[in-house]
């Protein structure tokens, strides 16, 4: 049963973020929508909405039909709401008090603690924040739902906890959801739509088997258009050879050819299309300096505490080598980020020591955070990288230009950029480091597949040394090669990651 179609949808602001997007909705389906950042995702989910007029084109929705819409971020007027009210007065007035009931259902099925759910939502990390929308969204029984980035802010557990919630939804109703986390998509789709300035392009397959058939259609493009490009230029040679015998010999007929020959080039010319080149949101490069040290850093059955000194975990006796891409494994509030800002006080200031860990002292440290607390909001990008960097104001903005960064956005305050535009300063900052081992702690949190996909290339690449922590599953597949599992506060190797993941999703 089609609920939703869209045809000939485009959205033009300063430069087409889509065009000619036809897309059906049925009943049931769960749709992925994949674009780097700033293409247009959020954009197309508020037209389906009816929030945003289209530029052109046009959707119809069944009579009647129902539409919730998590948005990225909650609103101001919420912040000093409890939980359990937010949700509560989703629901219409003259519901309130009879409907009551079915904020509890809802708080249930996503596992919501009874102390959470009077706490105000300003006092909540950024993933109960997000759960409290999905549950204010969901209360009101929506035909159609959409989640723009639901993943943001949200730990494994709570991804796998979304998952599970998601998959369990009435088959009948139907899911677009916008997100950058590969392995949350082909978890929770059956259809995935590529967005694109022309012609984009829909699968009835999940994310990764989708990524496939998008891949050998560009390359199928990419030889037709060559092919095409061949032709014609043979056209032309042919019609440029006709023509001088043409001229020598005073053929009328050798003319008109020349002229068909030509007519047929320019007609072949028009037709053929260019396969779709992704336009980058600002390349991400890393650097390796290199070490002739073989173990960079040993742990000498280090303790892990809170703040408070409350153990966490010991580490035991173990060594961190050259070429190791070590993922640090646990649930949230093991003590990953701990142990983290622990061995980062080890490599920068040994004088202080660090009780159980010795970094070697050819250690250069590249850093960098989930909150990318390392770039100040009031600072600037060009500034930053000019005094930080001995590279000087027309090499810094060439940099920053490289990065995805215009003239306009290196001058502004860094807080006013986006999460994506932040990474990827971050990752210039970076590079321009030149270490020799890497401590990362969620770095693909602001990035898209695109940036995602970059960085697993350039640990590759670089046969750059690191440890890091990270929740996306498909990340931490593509570069780990050695896998530290927290469990039972002790600090124990694996062979993989997949009892880990497994173990959170049940």
């Amino acid at each position: 049963m089609t609920l939703i179609n869209i045809r000939n949808l485009g959205v033009t602001l300063g430069n087409p973020l889509f065009s000619k997007l036809n897309l059906v909705v049925n009943a049931g389906d769960r749709i992925g929508l994949v674009a780097a950042n700033g293409r247009g995702k959020s954009t197309l989910l508020a037209c389906i909405t009816g929030a945003l007029e289209p530029t052109e084109g046009e959707i119809t929705r069944s009579r009647g039909l129902t539409v919730g819409h998590v948005a990225q971020n909650v609103p101001p007027a919420l912040f000093d709401t409890p939980f359990y009210d937010a949700v509560l007065q989703a629901l219409p007035a003259d519901q309130v008090e009879s409907e009551c009931w079915r904020v509890d259902v809802v708080l249930e099925s996503l596992d919501v603690p009874e102390a959470m759910r009077q706490r105000v939502l300003k006092q909540l990390s950024g993933g109960w924040q997000r759960l409290a929308m999905l549950a204010r969204t969901w209360v009101a029984e929506p035909d159609v739902l959409l989640l723009d980035e639901p993943t943001n802010h949200l730990d494994l557990e709570k991804i796998a906890q979304l998952e599970g919630w998601l998959n369990t939804l009435p088959r009948d109703v139907p899911v677009i959801l916008s997100s950058h986390d590969r392995a949350f998509l082909d978890a929770t789709t059956n259809r995935t739509l590529f967005l694109r300035p022309e012609q984009s392009p829909v699968f009835a397959l999940p994310y990764t088997r989708a990524r496939v058939a998008l891949d050998e259609a560009d390359a199928s493009e990419a030889r037709r258009y060559e092919r095409d490009m061949k032709v014609a230029e043979q056209l032309r040679k042919q019609a440029a050879k006709l023509n001088n015998i043409g001229i020598n010999s005073g053929s009328d007929l050798l003319v008109v050819k020349t002229k068909q020959l030509k007519q047929r080039a320019e007609k072949l010319e028009d037709a053929a299309k260019p396969a779709h080149l992704e336009r980058s949101a600002g390349a991400i490069r890393l650097a390796n300096r290199g070490t002739h040290a073989k173990v960079l850093v040993t742990l000498e059955d280090a303790a892990v505490t809170t703040p408070d000194g409350t153990l966490l975990f010991k580490t035991g006796r173990q060594f961190i080598c050259q070429g190791d891409r070590i993922v640090l494994l646990g649930l949230n509030g093991a003590g990953k980020s701990r142990l983290v800002s622990m061995l980062k006080q080890a490599i920068e200031r040994p004088e202080a020591g660090q009780d159980g860990i010795k970094a070697t002292p050819s250690l250069v440290l590249g850093y960098g955070d989930q909150a990318l607390a390392d770039l100040a909001d009031k600072d600037t990008p060009i500034g930053t990288i000019i005094r930080r960097f001995d590279v000087g104001d027309q090499r810094g903005r060439a940099l920053l230009a490289g990065s995805g960064m215009t003239i306009d956005m290196q001058a502004k305050p860094i807080g006013q950029l986006s999460g994506g535009q932040k990474a990827r300063l971050g990752m210039l900052v970076l590079r321009l480091t030149e270490p020799n081992f890497y401590l990362l702690d969620e770095p693909t949190n602001h990035l898209d597949i695109e940036g995602q996909e970059a960085l697993e290339s350039e640990l590759m690449a670089h046969e750059a040394s690191c440890l890091l922590v990270s929740h996306d599953r498909s990340f931490v597949r593509a570069v780990g090669n050695r896998f530290w599992l927290i469990e039972k506060k002790r600090l124990v190797e694996v062979d993989s990651p997949e009892g880990f993941f497994a173990s959170v999703a049940r």
